[in-house]
């Protein structure tokens, strides 16, 4: 799978945010309202508007009464998931995923995701085959929680660069499954930065509040998964390759 040099050229015009301690408030503490529904999703996907005083916002709301049976996944666990993800994205530094909690809403208990407007005239299928920096640290995030599903449709380019990554409810099986449109750094040297995250991320995974966090929200067996992840990247140095038992790039890719 070769890719080109070159990125595709992203507008450089500030974007308004909202950070993310306040989303994360907004989130877990805001009225949630029912505005329609993404049709085109797989499991029973949200648009809502979330409220709080005088702060308001879009948000994503996936309640587990919608999660589609999965032969490969347990059932009800894809809501913890996609929190599990902003929890491990959080820790890494790099904000790949948008502010995520688990919270009750008027179709039951769920995730709930701040909602990302993406930068329209970015070509999806260039910024996928691109060599672009924060796709390549997408890529070793998907390899710490094995995402089996990276199309390039859960890519959310930024009007200032940044790219957020979204629907990580079929990640990290205790089994291998990295499936991801994500292979042009395949058996490259990781980068420093890259290295150092990964360091931290182990520590944390062993003794710190990411591994008690994410011991609430998957199997031991899960959790210890993902540390050892973390070490084989870690010992080997380099960006996976794909696997020989497991389709390398989901379908449709995007």
């Amino acid at each position: 799978m070769s890719a080109p040099e070159s990125e595709p050229a992203l507008s450089q015009a500030p974007a308004p945010v909202i950070d993310d301690d306040s989303a994360l408030r907004l989130l877990r503490d805001g009225k949630l309202e029912v505005a329609g529904r993404l049709v085109e999703a797989t499991n029973m996907t949200l648009y809502c508007s979330i409220t709080l005083g005088a702060q308001r916002a879009a948000c994503v709301y996936k309640p587990v009464r919608g999660e589609r049976p999965l032969w490969d996944f347990p059932d009800g666990t894809l809501a913890a998931r996609e929190v599990a993800a902003f929890e491990v994205s959080q820790a890494t530094g790099w904000r790949i995923v948008p502010p995520t909690v688990h919270r009750d809403g008027p179709f039951g208990p769920g995730m709930c995701q701040l909602w990302i407007d993406t930068e329209a005239e970015v070509d999806l299928m260039a910024l996928v085959r691109s060599r672009h920096p924060a796709l390549r640290r997408m890529a070793v995030f998907d390899a710490v929680v094995n995402n089996a599903d990276r199309k390039g449709g859960h890519l959310l380019p930024q009007p200032d660069g940044h790219v957020y990554g979204v629907d990580h409810g079929v990640c990290f099986s205790a089994e291998d499954k990295l499936r991801t449109v994500l292979w042009q750094w395949r058996g490259r040297t990781l980068p420093r930065d890259a290295v150092a995250v990964l360091a931290k991320l182990e520590r944390e995974l062993e003794s710190g509040s990411l591994g008690r966090r994410l011991r609430e929200l998957l199997t031991l067996a899960e959790v210890e998964a993902t540390w050892m992840r973390v070490r084989r990247l870690l010992d080997t140095g380099t960006h996976p390759y794909p696997s020989e038992d497991w389709p390398a790039i989901p379908w449709p890719p995007i």
